[in-house]
Parts: structure tokens; C-alpha cells; sequence
């Protein structure tokens, strides 16, 4: 079978919808608001879906791997919003070197785990 992928796009949930969105812009995202309870969050033509949705099991259990150029940067520019101070929740995890390359971590107000990875 052929793949002709030209994205791929998660469904994200979000405990506080308003907050998230916020959240989210305040990361870098730019949001494209697709209905009342749903928004598409880009990057550099890399996106996701923010639903108005909320299912602890699904959110304690959501992981996003986002490869970045420079993690080591990346950190600083992350450290540098003050997140964890801005938004109840979040959580910051610095940088750690492992066998395939380097990431950091962030957890979202809603518990949402992203790793931030530069692959060596």
C-alpha cells in the first residue's frame, strides 16, 4: 500500500478549553478555530486538534513527540515563556541526553505530556 501522507494530525483533549487555546498560543501555535469546541493548531505546517473534550484516562494517557532543530535552544526559548508560572498544571522536565539524541518535556493544563527531541 502507498502512502501519499501529507499530515498527520492528533485529537487533543483539554480540561479548561479556553485556558488551553491560550496556552497553546502562548507556546507558538498558530490556532485556526474550526467550531466552538475545536481548534487546529499549526507550526511550520505540523498541527493538531484541540477539542473541548475532556476524559482523564485519555489525557493522563496522551503523549506527543514534536522533533525540533535544537533542543538545547529550544529549552532555553521554552523556559524563557515561564509556562509553569502562567498556567496551573504545567510542568516543565529539562533536557536529558539518551542513546538516540536529546529531548526535554512539558506537560499542558490539562496533563497532556509533550517531548521535545533532537534526534543525533
Amino acid at each position: 500500500m502507498e502512502h501519499k501522507a501529507k499530515s498527520i494530525r492528533p485529537f487533543i483533549g483539554a480540561k479548561n478549553f479556553e485556558l488551553s487555546r491560550n496556552f497553546y498560543r502562548d507556546l507558538g501555535f498558530e490556532e485556526s478555530v474550526l467550531a466552538p469546541n475545536m481548534s487546529y493548531f499549526k507550526t511550520k505546517g505540523l498541527g493538531f486538534y484541540l477539542q473541548d473534550a475532556y476524559v482523564k484516562d485519555w489525557i493522563d494517557n496522551s503523549m506527543i513527540f514534536l522533533e525540533v532543530e535544537d533542543v538545547d535552544r529550544f529549552w532555553n526559548e521554552l523556559r524563557a515563556l515561564d509556562l509553569a508560572n502562567k498556567y496551573e498544571g504545567v510542568r516543565l522536565v529539562p533536557v536529558r541526553k539518551l542513546h538516540w539524541g536529546k529531548e526535554c518535556f512539558l506537560h499542558d493544563p490539562a496533563g497532556v505530556l509533550w517531548h521535545f527531541g533532537e534526534f543525533s
